[in-house]
Parts: C-alpha cells; sequence; structure tokens
C-alpha cells in the first residue's frame, strides 16, 4: 500500500491530526498549527501593537509551545508585541524546581526576560506545607487561587496588565465537564471565555491556544524539537478535573471532534447564564482556517441562543391558555392573579447594591469583598499551623 499523501501539499503525510485527521507532512503541519493560533488570536482581538505581554510558563508542553509560537507569530505577522516570561514557584519539591530549570533555558533560547515569584515570598507558605498541613485532598483549591493571584502579582511588578496563559482545547473541555458536573452554569461564562477580566480589572489574561488539542501541541512541539519539562505534578491525581480528563479522552475515542464540541456547548450554554459576557472565536461560515474548529460545516455556535430568542416570540404569539398566578391583580400579559388563601402577603425583597471591585483590606489585592481569596485561605492555614518552638 502507497504511503498517504500530505492534503496539501501533495508530499508523504508522517501525521494524521487529531482534531479532524487530516494526513499532513511535518511543514504542513506546523505552518496549520501556527496558522490557526494565528486566526485565532486576529478573530479575537486578543492583542494591541506596542502591548507588553507576559507569558505564563511553566516549563510544561502547552506553556512552552505557547511561547515558541508567540515568538514566531509576532517576527511573521508584526505584532509589535513586547513579551516576557512570567513563572510561578509553587514550593513543590522535585517537580517545581525542576521544571523552573528547562523555563529558565526557554528563556535563553527565546531570548526574552524571564521574572519568577514564589509562593514563599507572597504568602508564606509553600505548596508543600500546605500539603503537610491539610493533606492531598483540595490542595489544589488552595493552588489555583495562589497561582492566580501570584500571576497577577509578578505581572504588576512588570508593569504588564496582561497574561497569556498555555490552556488548550481539552483544559477548557475539562473546565466545562467539572461545571456541569457540579452544576455551576454560572461559572460557564468565565471558563468559556477566551478573555477574562475587565476594565475594572488591573490584569487581562487570554488564551491563545484555547482551540488547540493538546496532542497537537505535543505533536508541535515534538517536530519543532522544544525543550520542556513532562513531568505532572505530585499532588494533581487527587485532583477532580482527572475525573473530567478521563471522560474527555474516552468520548475522544469515539467522536474526535468530541473535544471542540464540548468547547462550543459550553460556549452556547454560557450565553444563556445570566452572564453573557462570553465571546467566542470570530470565525466566518466561509473561512477555511478555522482555529476554533467552525470550518468543514460545523455551525456558528449560536444556535441554542437564537432557538431561545425564537421559541419567547412564538410563546408570545400563540398563547392559548390562561396563566394563573398568586397575585390578586391583572397584569399586561393576559394572566389572571389569584389571591392567595390562609397566608401572608410576602414583601419583596430590596435589591442590594451591585458588587464593586475593591481591594483585600489585608493584602491589597484586588477583590469584591472584604478579603481576597487568598487571604482568607492563608487565614485558615495560619490558624493551623503548627507553632515552632524555640
Amino acid at each position: 500500500m502507497p504511503p498517504a499523501a500530505c492534503l496539501r501539499c501533495g508530499n508523504r503525510a508522517v501525521i494524521k491530526r487529531p482534531k479532524n485527521h487530516h494526513k499532513l507532512c511535518k511543514e504542513c503541519f506546523l505552518s496549520v498549527f501556527e496558522d490557526e493560533v494565528h486566526h485565532t488570536i486576529t478573530s479575537s482581538k486578543l492583542f494591541h501593537p506596542g502591548e507588553r505581554v507576559a507569558i505564563g510558563a511553566s516549563g510544561g508542553k502547552d506553556s512552552t509551545v505557547l511561547a515558541s509560537v508567540m515568538k514566531t507569530l509576532n517576527e511573521r505577522h508584526n505584532y509589535g508585541l513586547d513579551l516576557v516570561l512570567l513563572s510561578v514557584d509553587e514550593g513543590i519539591k522535585g517537580y517545581r524546581d525542576d521544571s523552573l530549570e528547562t523555563v529558565k533555558r526557554n528563556a535563553v533560547q527565546y531570548e526574552m526576560p524571564l521574572q519568577i515569584v514564589g509562593y514563599d515570598e507572597l504568602y508564606g507558605w509553600t505548596m508543600d506545607q500546605v500539603v503537610e498541613t491539610i493533606g492531598k485532598k483540595g490542595n489544589c483549591t488552595y493552588c489555583g487561587v495562589f497561582r492566580r493571584q501570584a500571576l497577577d502579582r509578578g505581572a504588576k511588578m512588570l508593569s504588564i496588565r496582561h497574561v497569556i496563559t498555555g490552556h488548550n482545547a481539552d483544559d477548557v473541555a475539562e473546565t466545562v465537564l467539572m461545571n456541569l458536573l457540579r452544576g455551576d452554569l454560572p461559572r460557564l461564562s468565565r471558563s468559556t471565555s477566551i478573555i477574562t477580566g475587565s476594565s475594572s480589572s488591573e490584569v487581562k489574561r487570554s488564551k491563545p491556544l484555547k482551540y488547540a488539542y493538546e496532542k497537537e501541541i505535543v505533536l508541535y512541539a515534538h517536530h519543532k524539537k522544544l525543550d520542556y519539562f513532562s513531568t505532572e505534578c505530585i499532588y494533581s491525581p487527587e485532583a477532580f478535573r482527572g475525573t473530567a480528563r478521563t471522560l474527555i479522552k474516552s468520548l475522544e475515542k469515539v467522536r474526535p471532534s468530541a473535544i471542540l464540541d464540548i468547547v462550543r456547548s459550553g460556549e452556547d450554554m454560557a450565553r444563556l447564564t445570566p452572564d453573557k459576557g462570553q465571546d467566542a472565536c470570530g470565525c466566518d461560515e466561509d473561512e477555511a482556517i478555522g482555529g476554533c474548529g467552525s470550518a468543514n460545516g460545523r455551525t456558528s455556535g449560536s444556535e441554542l441562543a437564537q432557538m431561545e430568542a425564537r421559541l419567547k416570540v412564538k410563546q408570545r404569539s400563540t398563547e392559548l391558555e390562561t396563566e394563573i398566578s398568586a397575585n390578586g391583580t391583572s397584569a399586561d400579559d393576559g394572566s389572571v392573579k389569584l389571591p392567595i388563601r390562609g397566608g401572608r402577603r410576602q414583601k419583596e425583597k430590596p435589591v442590594g447594591p451591585l458588587q464593586t471591585l475593591g481591594q483585600c483590606i489585608k493584602c491589597g489585592y484586588m477583590s469584591s469583598q472584604e478579603m481576597c481569596q487568598a487571604c482568607t485561605l492563608l487565614e485558615s492555614l495560619n490558624k493551623n499551623r503548627p507553632e515552632v518552638s524555640i
């Protein structure tokens, strides 16, 4: 049987893309991968010329590929960005100390300045100490809160207002499933958005690899011969995310497009929640690149919102039944409201003031509460800290 030909150039194909099973040669795969990331960046308008951007660098495959692709695209398409590597040292011996050595080599290879911030200097705790105090269950909650704030604080040290992370399509799909399994639909808007943060926030975050498959990121790193650290966090097997990851991988075996289907479903559901600030990739139906995977017969991803609007209009125009509600007056919508028997009339609760972004009373970090999440967690940790005898 003759070797398969590349779909784009006709040369011998060496890669079968996990996303759509297209057969490509090495050069065409690298080019398509970079073009799709460029499409995601431009269609979502992630950057503006002259912007200083920090790349959240952990030394793993995702952040290493992100740094490599951003350097390539910044030079190829003249984004005009000033790129900086920003790393967080959680204080996990045998894991983070080794991966930081990879980040330091990347900083030299990509000719980017590197800033490292540590949990010990920011919070007075390392993750090893946290796990020793609370155990392995729930430690990812502490680490996630500390890490997000550490990235913001590191960016503030560098006077940077935009941090990009290596979250890929698999990560977003896992988050969508986790929120569904928890019944936490309101959080979908933030978890599926390619950009998080607002004008009132000090630091904006974005995910240029949002529509890139994890397997394709590994293939890109392999064929570009990138230097990255491949060991998983020693505390992550206990995380709930691992359950969602296992389910995603099982679905992908049956249906390769399952990952992007879940991401698109999460975006659609996010539009139906009270917080409709979610923006998806701005693909046109006729575009052939499709960094988000919308091309080749896929839909734009707004069908649920459109259907809901049509159903509301149809319901108003074809309503035949009389709605009975618990009040003694009639309403403009045609419903008949009956008085409540045997009970006191409940007074409507006044709507409280909307939350506004302020500062934590302890550390000064931006927060809508008196104390930020990190300081709240630290307060409980410090209560359980064993006293050191002198």
